[in-house]
C-alpha cells in the first residue's frame, strides 16, 4: 500500500458519499472524455472508467504510477501520464495516443496546495482564456477556496479570484465535504464545486486592462474602490462614472458583480 506523502499534499478520499456526489455532477455520457488531475489510488478512476469513452489520468507521484499501472493497465480506455500537470504539455503527450485526444471533461480531487494554477491552466485567464474549453470542469479543493469561486458580489469573501473566474464560468456548489472523509484527513475541510466555461455576454473590450483594475481594485478591500483606482482614474471622474453606472460612489471593490467589473473597464478610458 501507498502511503499519502505530504510534499505532494495528499490526501485520499474515502467517502462513498462523496465519490457519488462527484460522479453524478460529472454527469458521465459513453461519449465523454475524462481528464483526471492527481488520481492517487485510483478511487475515483475506478468508479468512472466504466461510464466514459477515454480517462486520461496525470499522476505525479512514481510509486503510484506503478499502481494505477498495476491495477488499471488491462482498462483499454484508461492511460496515465506520469508528469506535473502545471507542466505538462497534454496535447504533445496525447499526439501518439489519438483515441485519448480532445478531453471535453475535468474530474478531479487536486492537491490543495497548487488549486489556483491548476484552475488557471484548465480555464486560462481573463486576458488569455482557454482556446478549447471544457464542457465542465468538477473539483474537489479546499472549502475557503471554494468559496472564493462561487461567492456572489456583495459578500466579505468576493475578490478578485472570484470575478476572473466567473468571468470565465459559472460557477456552483455540489457539495461540503468534512475533513473526515480523508485518510489522513487535512487540516481543512473540502468542496465539491462545478465550473461550466462559458463566454460572458458583454466581454472585456480589453482583458488586460480588466485584470489590471482587478488586481488594484481589491489591493486593499477595505478601502472604497475610488481610492484603490486612484493611480489610474481621477477619484471625482471615477465617482461621476459610477454615479452614471447606477453604482454608489462610496462603493467597494467586493460590491461590484462581475459584469459591473467589465462594465467599467469598458466604459473607463485610461
Amino acid at each position: 500500500m501507498v502511503r499519502p506523502r505530504k510534499v505532494f499534499a495528499q490526501h485520499w478520499l474515502k467517502s462513498d458519499k462523496v465519490l457519488d456526489a462527484i460522479v453524478k455532477a460529472a454527469e458521465c455520457s459513453t461519449n465523454d472524455r475524462i481528464l483526471e488531475i492527481g488520481p492517487g489510488t485510483g478511487i475515483l478512476t475506478r468508479r468512472l472508467l466504466p461510464l466514459v469513452q477515454s480517462l486520461v489520468a496525470v499522476e505525479i507521484d512514481r510509486d503510484l504510477c506503478k499502481l494505477l499501472v498495476k491495477q488499471l493497465s488491462n482498462k483499454e480506455n484508461f492511460l496515465l501520464l506520469q508528469g506535473d500537470f502545471l507542466t505538462l504539455d497534454l496535447a504533445t503527450n496525447l499526439v501518439a495516443f489519438p483515441n485519448f485526444k480532445n478531453q471535453n471533461k475535468v474530474v478531479a480531487n487536486i492537491p490543495y496546495n497548487i488549486t489556483g494554477p491548476i484552475i488557471e491552466k484548465l480555464l486560462g485567464t481573463i486576458a488569455n482564456p482557454n482556446p478549447t474549453p471544457f464542457e465542465s470542469i468538477v473539483l474537489l479543493i479546499q472549502k475557503e477556496v471554494a468559496q472564493r469561486l462561487y461567492a456572489k458580489a456583495g459578500s466579505r469573501i468576493f475578490g478578485a479570484l472570484s470575478v476572473r473566474v466567473q468571468y470565465l464560468a459559472e460557477c456552483e456548489l455540489i457539495c461540503h465535504v468534512p475533513a473526515a472523509a480523508f485518510q489522513p484527513p487535512p487540516k481543512v475541510d473540502s468542496a465539491v464545486v462545478r465550473l461550466r466555461p462559458r463566454q460572458i455576454e458583454i466581454p472585456a473590450d480589453d482583458p488586460k486592462k480588466l485584470e489590471n483594475l482587478l488586481k488594484l481594485g481589491f489591493a486593499e478591500k477595505r478601502k472604497m474602490l475610488r481610492n484603490n483606482l486612484q493611480s489610474v482614474v481621477d477619484r471625482d471622474r471615477l465617482s461621476q462614472l459610477l454615479e452614471q453606472l447606477n453604482i454608489n460612489p462610496q462603493v467597494r471593490a467586493e460590491d461590484l458583480s462581475t459584469q459591473q467589473w467589465v462594465t467599467l473597464s469598458n466604459t473607463l478610458t485610461t
